[in-house]
């Protein structure tokens, strides 16, 4: 089935003009359940409830207002809202080519894919093809919906263009209020463990089909058995082996990673209860040896 276009604009550099069409590149999949009441099983409705005067409002009698202090508020009304828009005209205008590598990917927030539109087609690859044989990719400015966003124009696949909607530098957040923890000395055999174990799972590519939502799977598997009548039940999950030696955790990661590339098979670990138990046994014995240290 082909693809169908959510929009259409156009590319402007210089005075060339591209008819595109615009089209969803990806789509959340994940469940989503629904708010019911446990006593009917109903579906609840979202309701607006003012707190001063505890009453439900109606959509129709809310205004729009921006805070700009706390507490208080700048009314808006729909007319003047909509005189503040920038022109809802889907052009996309070229400002400059900058190289991939300059560009912060944090910025990234939404993206699609392009497509020519009618008398488009040459253009369009005229353009891919020289953004590929320069190595540069298309910043500009795209009016739509009301706010002029910025973009990012690049090629994709072999013959197309994908458009990254960005982030402004002032909505992103500055990386030096992050706390990176303490600074240290690594020996050079923690060096060498962890390089080896980076190359044992580095690939030539990276494969996104390898990678599926795994907790998407047990819930759609847990609704059918709950179709179905089933009762649905879950072990606890037994708590994992801590390894605090930073050395220690590097040689038992590259043997496990070894062992996976070897094709050794994995020794099956014990049910939840036995390794419950084990880990509890583990304990007591700990505890005990302690005991008689002192």
């Amino acid at each position: 089935m082909a693809a169908r276009a959510i929009s259409s604009g156009t590319i402007s550099f210089g005075l060339v003009a591209i008819p595109i069409k615009l089209y969803t590149s990806a789509s959340s999949e994940q469940v989503r359940f629904n708010m019911l009441h446990d006593k009917c099983g109903s579906r609840l409705k979202q309701q607006y409830l003012c707190p001063v005067d505890n009453e439900v409002v109606e959509r129709a009698h809310t205004v729009k207002g921006y805070e700009h202090a706390r507490g208080q508020f700048v009314l808006f009304s729909e007319e003047e809202l909509k005189a503040l828009e920038s022109e809802r005209s889907g052009s996309m205008e070229i400002t400059e080519f900058v190289p991939l590598s300059s560009v912060d990917f944090v910025q990234v927030e939404k993206s699609y894919f392009l497509g020519p539109d009618k008398g488009g087609d040459k253009p369009y690859q005229l353009l891919g093809e020289c953004m590929r044989t320069k190595g540069v990719v298309a910043v500009g400015r795209w009016a739509a919906r009301g706010k002029e966003q910025l973009v990012l124009i690049r090629p994709y696949d072999q013959h197309g263009l994908v458009l990254h909607q960005l982030y402004y530098a002032s909505e992103v957040r500055s990386f030096s209020e992050i706390d990176t923890g303490a600074r240290f000395t690594f020996s050079d055999i923690e060096r060498e463990l962890a390089e080896k174990l980076i190359d044992q799972l580095t690939h030539a590519k990276f494969t996104p089909e390898a990678y599926h939502d795994t907790y998407e799977e047990r819930v759609r598997a847990a609704v059918e058995k709950k179709v179905a009548g089933q009762e649905v039940s879950v072990a606890p999950e037994a708590p994992r082996a801590q390894i605090i030696d930073l050395f220690e955790a590097l040689k038992k990661s590259l043997a496990d990673a070894q062992a996976r590339a070897d094709g050794t098979p994995e020794v099956p670990k014990p049910p939840v209860k036995a390794r419950a138990e084990e880990a509890a046994t583990e304990k007591k014995v700990a505890t005990r040896r302690r005991g008689a240290k002192k």
